[in-house]
């Protein structure tokens, strides 16, 4: 960019990941999609890439997707898509409630596809800094690459971080790792031939699914689960919970004190997290069943445990975890070559489970508002609240509003269409050059012009 007269987006989006892919959907059919760009730090559009087990399905109905619940009629939509690949009626065929993860993976890196002129994939960010260009209030958004863009306003959905409870922090690499690196790892580990010990840490959907998945990959390893309740709960999908992820619930959530907001999560956190389906938990009752009948244990559960201590164990870099029985304050030693952490991603807040923000808003948190439970404070339109006094460009934190706005804003498709649209809405009022300046001359005059796909 040029120095003297530097381009300023109307927008930039940060991740290209299903939050933005739906506000993209969202803009072009408000005939806002001028003059913008998103960026992703990934080589090409993905989905869930680490998390494709062979049989596993998705968690939502597949109507809840980026535009049919706002415009069943806009071309983006999973129907869309299974009519454009010729799968249509086999799908409605399928006796399943929902379809194949690998399915709407493609669905997904389909629907981003048709956005491609308006993303610059390998372009990592590294910092949003508040700014002023053209007369107006700008953010400069810093890459890994050292390039600089300036825009009117952002769309911040670059996902959650991922969790890593202590004293599992100083040891992740290697042997071991995050559930968001499941796949890699274990393509890595078939590879060295030496893992015979395997232990996947969590009670969630990620957990059992591996523990279904591990010993297929592992025929002659021993696959413990270890989680800190009694086995692995059910997640409550009853309709009456499932209401939180209605529209209507988010005014509700949104509004109520932050005490309430925070009890409120409490009482709902199974219908979301530390639980799993139903089917993956009896299929993995089936699979232990079974073992007992064979004699052949393969699948181990440790429940009722939280570990205390990890050492190091040996060059080829596994572990000996101290176990801490709840109940009985027994402790419990247990070696494994490699150790899989399905401990789920971190929301913004001061609970253990949450990170005041995200690392990437350090640059601009510092003149932010923050909530009393330590969360970085939002509006009811997604923008990052700023301290009294003061004027910035707006920045729309989007998919990552679940301590303010409830559990359908978390990092699920279930309300992407309905809030997509509501930051198109905002996003396309933000003025794009001074009041003032009647002949729209000035520094803010678009280089070039990104056009739909």
């Amino acid at each position: 960019m040029s120095e003297d007269s530097p381009h300023i987006y109307r927008f930039i989006g940060i991740g290209f990941g299903p939050s933005n892919i739906a506000l993209a959907i969202a803009l072009e059919e408000a005939g806002e999609l001028d003059n913008v760009l998103f960026l992703e730090k990934a080589a090409a559009p993905d989905w869930q890439g680490e998390f494709l087990i062979d049989g596993s399905d998705i968690q939502h109905n597949p109507l809840r997707d980026f535009v049919t619940p706002r415009n069943p009629a806009f071309p983006y939509g999973f129907l869309s898509y299974l009519k454009a690949k010729g799968r249509l009626f086999e799908f409605l065929n399928l006796e399943a409630p929902y379809p194949p993860r690998t399915e709407y993976a493609r669905f997904t890196v389909w629907a981003a596809r048709q956005f491609d002129r308006a993303v610059r994939y390998s372009a990592a960010v590294r910092s949003l800094e508040y700014t002023e260009a053209g007369g107006l209030p700008a953010v400069r958004v810093g890459l890994e690459s050292g390039e600089v863009f300036l825009a009117r306003s952002v769309s911040f959905a670059p996902g959650r971080s991922i969790s890593i409870p202590q004293p599992f922090a100083a040891h992740m690499g290697g042997r071991m790792v995050h559930a968001a690196q499941y796949r890699s790892a274990v393509a890595r580990w078939q590879e060295e031939g030496t893992v015979r010990r395997i232990a996947v840490i969590g009670a969630s959907q990620s957990a059992v699914e591996m523990l279904l998945d591990l010993p297929g990959h592992f025929p002659q390893a021993q696959i413990t689960g270890i989680c800190r309740s009694f086995g692995y709960k059910q997640k409550d999908l009853s309709p009456f919970t499932e209401r939180v992820y209605e529209p209507e619930f988010v005014d509700r959530f949104y509004d109520a004190p932050e005490d309430v907001q925070n009890s409120m999560r409490r009482e709902l956190w199974r219908s979301n997290y530390g639980a799993a389906d139903h089917d993956v938990i009896n299929a993995l009752q089936f699979r232990m069943y079974e073992q007992r009948v064979t004699g052949r244990a393969q699948i181990v559960l440790l429940d009722n445990k939280t570990t205390q201590e990890i050492a190091p164990q040996g060059g080829a870099g596994g572990f000996e975890l101290t176990l801490l029985d709840r109940m009985d304050r027994s402790e419990t030693r247990a070696e494994f070559d490699a150790v899989i952490l399905a401990t789920g991603f971190l929301n913004h807040g001061s609970a253990p489970e949450g990170e005041p923000f995200h690392p990437l808003l350090a640059g601009i948190a510092a003149e932010a508002r923050f909530r009393a439970d330590g969360a970085i404070a939002q509006a009811r339109d997604y923008r990052l609240l700023i301290k009294p006094g003061l004027t910035r460009a707006p920045v729309f934190l989007n998919g990552v509003s679940e301590t303010s706005h409830g559990f359908g804003d978390a990092g699920s498709f279930s309300l992407l269409s309905v809030r997509s649209a509501e930051l198109a809405r905002s996003i396309a009022a933000v003025p794009v050059r001074p009041q003032n300046n009647s002949s729209g001359a000035g520094q803010d005059t678009p280089a070039r012009t990104v056009q739909p796909a």
